[in-house]
């Protein structure tokens, strides 16, 4: 297919799909009750990538959040959301990046709405996750990985 596109580089969207959902509401019905305060909301974010083959790979936005805590625990949740993506004419050292953050940069919408409707189903308020910067997201996991001062061999 990348006949059809002169060369040009290509982020072509094959499939979309909910590898894992789990939603557990661990203190119904009482957790439903209105109240006093907010409760602490956790999020932790995964970006995994496997490619399939030459120009196609699996990229998995992994969505893991709690609100409350211990015995005043709302509700929690893990979404493992995938998406099957091709890539044509796009340079190798670019590959990462792209995998990393442009992937689930345009998964997010879709993962969003598939936890405010879970939640929602759960008794709650949808819960409206805020945008997340997935190049910030990157950056960070890239300075973990090769901190300053750290000599590459």
């Amino acid at each position: 297919m990348a006949e059809g596109n002169g060369g040009a580089p290509l982020l072509e969207s094959l499939a979309q799909y909910v590898k894992d959902l789990s939603f557990e509401n661990p203190n119904a019905p009482r957790s439903l009750r209105p109240q006093d305060t907010p409760p602490n909301i956790s999020i932790q974010v995964n970006v995994n990538a496997t490619p399939l083959s030459d120009d196609e790979f699996e990229v998995e936005l992994v969505l893991e959040g709690a609100a409350g805590e211990g015995d005043g625990t709302l509700f929690r949740f893990e979404l493992n959301f995938a998406n099957l993506f091709r890539m044509q004419n796009i340079p190798q050292e670019h590959t990462h990046q792209v995998l990393m953050i442009e992937c689930p940069r345009l998964m997010f919408p879709f993962a969003r709405a598939i936890l405010a409707n879970a939640v929602r189903d759960g008794g709650f308020p949808p819960f409206l996750l805020q945008p997340i910067d997935f190049a910030q997201l990157y950056q960070a996991r890239m300075a973990e990985m090769n901190p300053p001062g750290k000599m590459n061999s």
